[in-house]
């Protein structure tokens, strides 16, 4: 609150929403851990494309332990999305027909009155990681789906703002905290329910937090008393995992991956994923 992989630069200062230089010494590695392949479904990206990226003209590692598909030339990536029966046009209200447009590859929801064509894309979900004291902050949720499970302040952006500017007003709305940004510290696309995080670190103006309209309770949690068997959703066991790691190596990383559900799993059910395709800066 990605027909592509976007690498995003270096995990280097996020201020004033630009990103500083990344710098020239730093590289990219790939984890590949097994997955669970739901679709047959498969992206190949060819692995000189990742290499010669010219917002990532670093180094990759990648382990091939992925797929049996994924070779030295290139990266296979599953697509485990839904599609979802749209009975009406949005922009008549004419029936739709299901079936692939000429030049297309997917299934798309088609109007027999007008003829356009529905097209359905990934949510982009924005939040903060906010660090305060050696203390992160969390809230309690209030509202459905995870009712009463914690999370990070996180929520769907809005149309007219940025990912950080959406990341800072979810945080405001959830937790009544004003926060300045710090960095990007992960992107985490889930295809089985078509979202993408973007986690932002954060810290905090000044000490006051309070819950907002969806939450029943916000806070500061040490590292070592995160309730990790109530945690709302796989993302954010998934985001506060990479950053303990990364807190006992002695810095903050850059983390992209993709969170693979088990199909027919409901939000609360947080274990059941595997965590594919993981870089990290």
């Amino acid at each position: 609150m990605l027909k592509a992989i976007q690498i995003v630069g270096s995990s280097s200062g996020f201020v004033s929403y630009r990103f500083r230089k990344p710098q020239p010494n730093s590289a990219f590695s790939l984890i590949s851990r097994k997955s669970i392949i739901t679709t047959s479904e498969t992206l190949l990206l060819p692995a000189s494309q990742l290499h010669s990226h010219k917002s990532c003209s670093r180094d990759f590692r990648m382990s091939s332990t992925h797929s049996k598909s994924s070779s030295s030339s290139s990266l296979a990536i599953q697509s485990t999305g839904n599609i979802r029966k749209i009975n009406f046009c949005q922009f008549c209200g004419g029936p739709n027909k299901h079936e692939i447009p000429d030049g297309e590859e997917k299934v798309r929801a088609i109007c027999t009155r007008c003829g356009k064509i529905t097209y359905e894309n990934p949510k982009m979900v924005v939040g903060c990681l906010i660090e305060h004291d050696k203390k992160i902050l969390m809230c309690r949720r209030k509202i459905h789906p995870s009712y009463g499970l914690w999370t990070l302040p996180a929520g769907y952006m809005e149309i007219g703002e940025s990912a950080a500017e959406g990341a800072i007003r979810e945080t405001w709305e959830e937790a009544n905290a004003e926060v300045e940004v710090q960095s990007l510290f992960a992107q985490l696309d889930i295809p089985l329910i078509g979202q993408t995080y973007m986690i932002f670190l954060a810290k905090l103006k000044n000490p006051h937090f309070s819950p907002g309209p969806e939450s029943s309770e916000c806070q500061l949690f040490e590292l070592d008393d995160i309730p990790y068997d109530s945690l709302a959703f796989s993302s954010m066991l998934v985001t506060l995992n990479l950053y303990i790691e990364d807190i006992k190596v002695g810095r903050p990383k850059f983390h992209y991956g993709v969170i693979n559900k088990r199909p027919g799993t409901s939000p609360s059910e947080i274990h059941a994923y595997t965590l594919d395709f993981h870089m990290q800066s």
